[in-house]
């Protein structure tokens, strides 16, 4: 093939796959919940959207994936104002910061995140440096919004190395990024600096910092509740115990596999962590 015949080629594969990537979008609708005092729940693809509205204007958390950017700005203007002021990413994954970009570059909000989030952004190819956090934080951060506070708060090697969750005190709703995934099997980025026995701890403290009363927005899912995070972390506990208790009797990570988990996760598995993939999650 001549050299131009392959520049040809390539540009309509890369034609052809950004074609695939709009159709995938094309008819995600945004679902606008109210929840209680300023805060709403935003789902369309992607990770869920928390949104404080009121008369200071927008704050958002996460923003799903960059096709989606126009979308989301269309829901927030339902709420008041398609140009937040200000975007938490609870970590770095593209389905909650994919629309970064357009947030920043163009609507003009500040961005926050851990400074892992901002690490691990910067060090894609090809980034945009309009999708980097502009403000970054170890432990957490606190705003005083909208007549609330709102404390984002770090939890380390958990889901990943830069999680964060935002508890909107007064509304007693809290948003769990990917450290909740209602109802799944959880995705837990090992080579990201996720951890298992981390995630555990996250959880319960999680558990602990709220009420039967806190309406509660998982990283994925329909709108939870405390008793839904318990059953979750439950179930995380005990299929970890499980599998480690074979991997002790001399199990190896194939023949855990191979037997299984007891038929009552089946529900828990989707097409993104399998029970396979969950299993070897919880061996690794």
């Amino acid at each position: 093939m001549t050299p131009i015949k392959r520049c040809f080629v390539t540009l309509l594969l890369l034609g052809s796959t950004s074609v695939v990537a709009n159709d995938r979008f094309a008819d995600v609708e945004m679902q606008v919940q109210h929840l209680n005092g300023s805060v709403h729940m935003i789902i369309g693809a992607g990770g869920n959207i928390g949104v404080s509205s009121g008369e200071d204007g927008i704050l958002m958390v996460d923003d799903q994936y960059a096709p989606l950017a126009e979308k989301i700005a269309a829901a927030l203007q339902q709420l008041g104002s398609d140009k937040p002021r200000y975007v938490i990413n609870t970590h770095y994954h593209g389905d909650h910061t994919g629309s970064n970009a357009f947030f920043h570059g163009t609507q003009d909000a500040t961005i926050f995140a851990h400074e892992n989030v901002r690490i691990r952004l910067a060090s894609g190819e090809d980034v945009d440096p309009d999708a980097l956090p502009v403000v970054t934080y170890q432990d957490g951060v606190k705003f005083h919004f909208n007549s609330e506070t709102i404390h984002v708060i770090h939890f380390p090697a958990s889901h990943t190395d830069g999680d964060s969750i935002v508890w909107f005190e007064q509304p007693n709703v809290l948003h769990t990024g990917d450290l909740f995934f209602k109802d799944w099997f959880p995705y837990i980025d090992l080579g990201a600096g996720g951890n298992v026995n981390g995630y555990i701890a996250a959880v319960t403290q999680m558990i602990g910092m709220i009420d039967d009363n806190t309406r509660v927005i998982p990283g994925h899912g329909s709108e939870a509740t405390r008793q839904d995070l318990i059953r979750f972390r439950d179930m995380i506990q005990e299929t970890y115990n499980y599998v480690q208790a074979l991997k002790v009797a001399g199990e190896t990570e194939d023949q855990i596999v191979e037997i299984g988990l007891n038929e009552k996760w089946d529900s828990w598995a989707w097409r993104f962590i399998t029970e396979e993939r969950w299993i070897r999650t919880l061996y690794k």
